[in-house]
């Protein structure tokens, strides 16, 4: 029995719902040698700023029991420097590219969707309004309905044949809210969760560990706030604007995956855990193939939502 994996986000096909979490796989020759990213559904690059971020002072990453704290700040070789270099490397995958923008002032946001109108293989913008390791910018503008809803507009605006996906913070009192200020204002698509902001303590120096002190905790850890978040959205929000998700937060095996599908989630995007094991791609599909075949379903739409409260 021949299994339909394909999904659409807000209009862009994807031949399955996997991809990669932004800031996790760079601008796609990183992993080139450990997993085959053109069985991906769709590839979600790091962020990309205006000018080229050296990111935060060393130490910037420390693993966690059951996750992994980060506070790179956002690092990345700037707009020029993407378009020159790192685009001709995404058009060899095939495969649609989702951009991940940031920006500390929404005319910086505006200048790199703006740029990113004329390239073929870029079929969607990610606004990263939800960085919890940036000291402007960042998590300031995903905390607050208004801001979120004055972003999402401008950016709209400006994203012409590409879609818009905001990713929502879950350092909010009240996500829901957040999301329907981004759904109100335009947003095509919602990504979620970003990190969860933590921190670790080297006890025998009684500093804290990262340079930046506090970092956003990501992987399994965090999967059932994530899971937990995603269906709320998608009952209060999503799920009555018909707007999808592409879920993210600590997935790393095929069970993982079917919970965020069934909870609500159209898109599925993989971070943390492909520094442990890039191959979980290919395990997480394989997985969610045989449970599609074993419950007698044909198409993985069939699932999305279907859970039953």
């Amino acid at each position: 029995m021949d299994i339909d994996l394909s999904i659409d986000i807000a209009g862009v096909q994807l031949a399955n719902p996997l991809m990669t979490a932004s800031g996790t796989c760079g601008y796609a020759d990183e992993y080139a040698d450990f997993v085959d990213l053109t069985t991906l559904g769709a590839f979600v690059t790091k962020s990309i700023t205006v000018e080229p971020r050296p990111g935060n002072d060393y130490e910037r990453v420390v693993e966690t029991r059951a996750g992994m704290l980060n506070a790179i700040g956002l690092a990345n070789v700037g707009l020029d420097v993407f378009l020159d270099q790192k685009v001709p490397l995404l058009e060899k995958l095939g495969l649609p590219v989702f951009v991940n923008a940031a920006g500390s002032t929404i005319d910086d946001y505006v200048a790199v969707v703006e740029a990113l109108q004329g390239v073929s293989i870029v079929r969607g913008v990610e606004l990263n309004i939800s960085c919890p390791n940036v000291k402007e910018g960042g998590i300031q503008f995903g905390t607050d309905p208004v801001q979120v809803g004055e972003i999402t507009r401008q950016i709209k605006k400006v994203c012409g044949k590409n879609i818009l996906i905001v990713k929502l913070s879950p350092n909010v009192t009240d996500i829901s809210s957040i999301a329907a200020a981004a759904v109100d204002a335009g947003a095509d698509a919602l990504s979620m969760i970003n990190t969860l902001t933590g921190m670790a303590i080297d006890t025998e120096t009684r500093r804290p560990v990262l340079a930046n002190v506090t970092g956003g905790l990501s992987g399994p850890a965090i999967r059932p706030i994530a899971l937990h978040m995603v269906h709320t959205v998608y009952r209060n929000v999503a799920a009555p604007a018909g707007v999808p998700i592409i879920a993210m937060g600590g997935i790393q095996y095929a069970n993982d995956a079917l919970e965020f599908l069934l909870a609500g989630a159209t898109g599925l995007a993989v971070g943390t855990a492909l520094f442990v094991d890039p191959a979980c791609l290919s395990d997480i599909r394989d997985g969610i193939v045989d449970y599609l075949k074993r419950c007698g379903h044909t198409r993985i739409t069939e699932i999305i939502g279907a859970l039953e409260t």
